[in-house]
């Protein structure tokens, strides 16, 4: 597929949408969604597109909070604390025509349940989905979970009927390479089509003047032009000449440039996201290094020692141009279970890492590749350049492979990497997800993204019991009892918490969202 990285190249592609008007949104960020089926990736720039065209029974306004979405009510039956129970919005029709009813809820959590689904691990406690009647829907749980509607703002309803008209009933193999037909095409019942889908190219999507909420949000913004422009000179280059006016995944270098301009503002807020590495500690023996035999990354003291030789406030000043936040956890501070203590935690030095490594018998240190994604976090690149630097001083040689996120997230969820760059952000607000995804030992429906090798079951289990502890002082007790076993181990290298960067025209009226997930249906337009 053809990818436009030039500014006349850009340009020439926006010229050739016919409405361009005050209404129109033409909107750029570095990186595409990875594919549009509702349930193949969870993913923040695919989730962001796809919210444009398909809704979940509950969605977060951009305070946090939750708000009603494809269902009014909600909550735990009276007489089952297993069972909660869902109100569906009534006349609610999907861009087909079709009506959408209890029976395409049931249908889209039994098909986010599925292997292929990346949905999946959200929805574990769920052992049953029932249509009451044509309007509404319980959820049954394996005990009660507290936090379950925490779990649905990113899980997306599809029509059943189109679904398996289009012989895409199954969840897209995305790891496998999978097409169908929900790849590229959509059928939601959200306040945008899609008019044309141009994987890394464009993707165009106009107003649903039939959407439910058409007098409910401003919904001002008539065609939206998504185009992903990988390169940053590029994508600031348009945002400047009028070529673009949203602007996700700002250049740290260039928000003083932007923001100086005339008709131009940069809006920012901290994200729920951070930045780390993991590294595979798991296996006897890694291929990525030069020690035959072992795998130096098994002994924690190695693994602190690599933590030790990362210095955040250099790549906060240097790199992110002060738009960052170092980290001590993989947990942002929006989420239950973070603190400030734990958060602090990481520090720079460099003789007590040498110390360290000398001690775990690597005292000449060893090489190890690095697998770094090069479209999809802020510098993201550049934070990698940086660390080959700093784990040099401690005699760990670097070998930086870059690559767009598409290539490098398989890396992960398959284990074929070593040493990697990720980025989480939890949309839950509770410390269960992160374990759930990053500490479970990987299973077929949970831990998916652990890439460690790390594997407990006495931790695990006290992991699946967040779902369904009501105690709310005893579960946060836990959480806490779990972190301190992820920190204690070094299971990851923190590098800092997001700070997210918005550029727009002056007329284009929108509140950063924490998540980075802009729903269009808010904006206004002047």
């Amino acid at each position: 597929m053809k990818k436009y990285t030039g500014l006349l190249a850009v340009a020439a592609l926006l010229s050739t949408t016919t409405l361009v008007s005050a209404e129109t949104l033409r909107w750029a960020r570095a990186g595409d969604a990875l594919t549009l089926d509702p349930h193949a990736q969870n993913e923040g720039p695919t989730h962001t597109i796809r919210h444009q065209m398909y809704e979940p029974l509950i969605i977060r306004d951009v305070t946090g909070a939750f708000e009603p979405a494809l269902a009014t009510e909600w909550g735990p039956k009276a007489d089952d604390p297993n069972v909660w129970v869902f109100k569906l919005r009534e006349g609610v029709k999907f861009h087909g025509g079709e009506d959408f009813t209890a029976e395409d809820v049931v249908f889209s959590f039994e098909r986010a349940k599925t292997e292929n689904s990346d949905m999946k691990e959200l929805i574990g406690s769920i052992v049953e989905v029932r249509a009451v009647d044509e309007y509404t829907v319980e959820l049954v749980t394996d005990g009660p979970n507290p936090i379950l509607p925490s779990n649905l703002t990113n899980l997306f309803i599809l029509d059943k009927g189109w679904a398996e008209a289009n012989n895409t009933a199954n969840v897209q193999d995305f790891e496998g390479g999978e097409i169908t037909y929900a790849t590229t095409n959509a059928n939601g019942t959200g306040p945008y089509k899609l008019q044309s889908r141009e994987p890394d190219v464009r993707t165009v999507m106009v107003r649903n003047d039939d959407y439910w909420g058409r007098d409910q949000f401003p919904m001002e913004v008539t065609e939206i032009i998504y185009t992903p422009i990988q390169n940053a000179a590029t994508r600031v280059a348009a945002l400047l000449s009028g070529e673009v006016n949203f602007l996700q995944d700002m250049p740290v270098q260039d928000l003083q440039r932007v923001n100086d301009a005339d008709g131009l503002v940069v809006k920012k807020a901290p994200q729920n996201r951070v930045i780390f590495f993991g590294m595979n500690q798991g296996a006897d023996d890694i291929e990525a290094d030069n020690i035959d035999g072992k795998n130096p990354l098994a002994d924690v003291r190695v693994r602190k020692a690599m933590s030790m030789a990362i210095n955040r406030d250099a790549i906060q000043q240097v790199v992110m141009r002060g738009q960052s936040e170092p980290a001590g956890m993989i947990a942002p501070p929006f989420v239950n279970g973070w603190t400030a203590e734990m958060d602090a935690e990481s520090s720079t030095d460099v003789e007590g890492a040498k110390a360290l490594m000398a001690e775990a018998g690597y005292a000449d240190g060893f090489s190890i590749r690095l697998d770094c994604p090069n479209d999809r976090y802020i510098n993201d690149e550049a934070i990698c350049q940086a660390a080959v630097g700093m784990l040099g001083q401690i005699g760990v040689k670097v070998n930086l492979d870059a690559k767009p996120k598409a290539q490098h997230f398989p890396l992960i969820t398959d284990g074929k990497t070593d040493f990697y760059m990720l980025g989480w952000g939890v949309p839950t607000y509770d410390s269960e997800y992160i374990f759930n995804f990053l500490v479970h030992g990987r299973e077929s429906d949970i831990g998916t993204w652990n890439g460690t090798g790390f594997d407990n079951d006495d931790l695990d289990a006290k992991i699946a019991s967040l779902a369904s502890n009501t105690d709310l002082e005893a579960r946060n007790a836990d959480i806490a009892s779990i972190w301190r076993v992820v920190q204690d181990e070094a299971l990851y290298i923190p590098i800092h918490h997001q700070v997210l960067n918005w550029g727009m025209a002056e007329g284009v009226g929108v509140e950063v969202d924490a998540e980075d997930q802009p729903k269009v249906k808010y904006f206004t337009m002047k």
